[in-house]
């Protein structure tokens, strides 16, 4: 990937007032700005020094301390200079300036957004699995993603996918050995014992799937959509399950007009609950108002957009012909919850019941009563296991990575089930597991992956 070799300079502190505030400079030598910026005085690299920021007319614009960084022993592997001050927006704006009109002689710019992180990836300071763990760091919205992250920062991520790939290497080597030397006649599937291990790399594969599976809960969480009929209780169950009054709840059916998102937390694991507008399949189209018509729509775009679907229906009247009609519109590889609201009313107790159809639970949004059992299934129909294990913090790319070489190992298998005959076919195929996994930290990355998944990243990092 192409590096513009030009100095980058960004407020590196998040928007907004605070106590202190960072503006950071890398580049491949900041003698010139150095001197530009504190003539007759020289930065001990690594210790910070206390001293006055001046404009260009000498007047001060801040006091606070300078950190300089000799490449390569810096966040970016290039030279690097943090000039932390007060965290007012005005006067890291003017230190921000001040930098840019000091380094004119070098050349320095604004940084794009996540242009250190990615000098830091191109210098080999960090993997492309790793690069990416900075900004879920920083997004990280719960103490269990915050430790998946800090785990795929420190490189255990990209250690278990280095040795997927040293695994998948040795392989290789067995397989394509053989294919030079084709007139040895050696059995090398049974000598070599290559099923054996290319069944151990699928079982160490599976585990690392089902991990980052686990950690992209973590990081994206799980779109769970409440549908069902008007007035059966989908806004209270919302409230009830955020513990505050998000959407409003009336008597009147049909309150609720668009969709209304809230993300909890249940057990350090966000849940993105999205409460929609009551469906009424059966009714004539000239019965629904324009609106409501509207959000019906916008109702049945969420479920086709859902991981779990909370299906409300009222416990006191039971299954209706307008519930089948709704259970008949749901996308069928989606997982489904029928929740029976209102047992209050009904007489029934909280109590969870799994059926042939799907998971069905009694409970009370108003009252409070059966929730548990509803945190505890949409945790357990997502996949979520509190195992102990190290989680890694994956990204949707990670998980088609894994996916995808996972994929080539059962065709690699398929093909050592045929003997010899198909050797060149394994090999081909462990190739293409180690390229699928290679992508992952970097080893084997387009430009254009590269620029997309930086862009994405705010400016100063």
């Amino acid at each position: 990937m192409h590096l513009d070799p030009s100095p980058i300079a960004a407020i590196a502190t998040a928007p907004g007032r605070g106590g202190i505030g960072v503006v950071r400079v890398s580049g491949r030598d900041l003698a010139p700005l150095l001197e530009a910026l504190f003539p007759g005085t020289t930065l001990t690299p690594r210790y910070a020094t206390y001293l006055p920021f001046t404009d260009l007319d000498g007047s001060v614009i801040d006091q606070g301390l300078a950190l300089y960084f000799k490449a390569p022993h810096s966040y970016t592997g290039q030279d690097v200079l943090e000039l932390q001050g007060h965290g007012g927006p005005v006067v890291l704006q003017m230190l921000l300036a001040r930098c840019i009109d000091a380094g004119q002689s070098i050349g320095v710019r604004l940084a794009q957004p996540g242009e250190f992180t990615q000098r830091a990836f191109l210098n080999d300071k960090l993997d492309l699995a790793q690069a990416e763990a900075v900004a879920d760091l920083i997004e990280a919205s719960t103490e269990a993603a915050v430790k998946s992250a800090s785990q795929s920062l420190s490189g255990m991520f990209s250690k278990v996918v280095h040795e997927l790939v040293e695994q998948v290497v040795q392989l290789r080597m067995l397989v394509e050995a053989t294919l030079d030397f084709p007139e040895e006649e050696i059995d090398f599937l049974n000598k070599s014992d290559a099923r054996g291990q290319l069944a151990r790399i699928q079982q160490a594969l599976r585990k690392v799937l089902e991990q980052a599976s686990q950690g992209a809960i973590l990081r994206d969480g799980l779109n769970v959509v409440l549908a069902g009929q008007p007035n059966v209780g989908k806004s209270s169950l919302l409230n009830a399950l955020a513990g505050d009054d998000i959407a409003i709840v009336t008597p009147i059916a049909g309150t609720t007009r668009d969709k209304v998102v809230e993300t909890i937390h249940i057990d350090g694991v966000p849940l993105n609950v999205i409460d929609t507008a009551g469906i009424r399949e059966a009714m004539g189209e000239d019965t629904i108002d324009v609106v409501e018509r509207i959000g019906i729509q916008r109702t049945w775009a969420e479920v086709s957009k859902a991981d779990v679907i909370v299906h409300l229906m009222d416990a006191g009247r039971g299954p209706t012909r307008e519930d089948e009609l709704i259970v008949e519109r749901f996308p069928p590889d989606v997982p489904v919850i029928r929740v029976w609201n209102k047992i209050d009313v009904s007489g029934h107790h909280p109590a969870i019941d799994i059926m042939q159809d799907a998971t069905h639970i009694y409970v009370s949004a108003r009252e409070h009563l059966g929730m548990d059992l509803l945190r505890t299934e949409l945790l357990r129909i997502a996949g979520w296991q509190q195992t102990g294990e190290s989680l890694y913090l994956a990204r949707e790319r990670h998980l088609l990575a894994l996916k995808m070489a996972y994929d080539h190992l059962e065709q690699a298998a398929a093909h050592a089930e045929q003997t010899d005959q198909a050797l060149d076919l394994f090999a081909e195929e462990l190739r293409l597991t180690q390229d699928s996994l290679n992508s992952i930290t970097g080893a084997f990355s387009s430009d254009d992956l590269l620029g997309v998944i930086f862009s994405r990243f705010c400016i100063g990092k």
